[in-house]
């Protein structure tokens, strides 16, 4: 009988957990912490928001000017303000997550968005002497998403494609009437910016 009782017992008493499975989860913990210590943390999420907002006030004021260089400054000022409060929220935010800006990924990040920004600064003022001021818009979408795209293969994941849709806008944008260039200066720095700041900010913090 006490045979039996010492079998019955046996049976009962719950398995340990595989250890298989803790070590897969051990793997994905280190992967998922080497990820992070290899990727630029520091993409502002609100303060892309703030820029979307700055660049939809910009797109109705834009729409109200009646000469071409009235319209290019309202747009050129909006760059500027835009990447002033860009480069305050990420070094904010760099801050706050201990991510260094001038050295390993933040270092990359910089270096692979500037080449197109720079680019685009320069066709900016070639397209102007040439009178081609309706290219302006899905040019400096396909630039800036370029450098977005570049910079963000050292980022997390979702500003990669922020950077491919930002893209995807201005190659549509040059095949589209000139009257519509505002719309779509509106939807991609405006639209799409608020749109991904939201997502980062929740999934990313700030």
């Amino acid at each position: 009988m006490g045979s039996v009782h010492q079998l019955h017992s046996d049976k009962i008493e719950p398995e340990p957990p595989a250890l298989h499975a803790r070590a897969m989860d051990n793997l994905q913990y280190i992967r998922e912490t080497m990820e992070r210590a290899a990727s630029f943390t520091a993409v502002p999420g609100w303060g892309g928001f703030a820029m979307g907002a700055t660049a939809l006030l910009a797109a109705f004021i834009a729409s109200r000017q009646s000469t071409v260089e009235a319209w290019l400054a309202t747009w050129l000022g909006e760059a500027l303000l835009a990447f002033a409060i860009g480069g305050w929220a990420m070094n904010r935010k760099a801050r706050a997550v201990r991510a260094p800006l001038l050295s390993g990924p933040g270092r990359k990040f910089a270096l692979s968005l500037s080449p197109p920004i720079a680019v685009g600064a320069l066709l900016t003022i070639v397209f102007y002497r040439a009178g081609m001021i309706n290219l302006m818009p899905g040019m400096w979408l396909l630039l800036y998403g370029t450098g977005v795209v570049t910079g963000g293969a050292f980022s997390v994941r979702v500003v990669p494609l922020m950077g491919f849709c930002f893209m995807a806008l201005g190659a549509i944008a040059l095949f589209c009437p000139s009257s519509w260039g505002n719309l779509f200066m509106a939807a991609g720095f405006g639209g799409l910016q608020i749109i991904f700041g939201i997502i980062i900010a929740r999934r990313y913090g700030g």
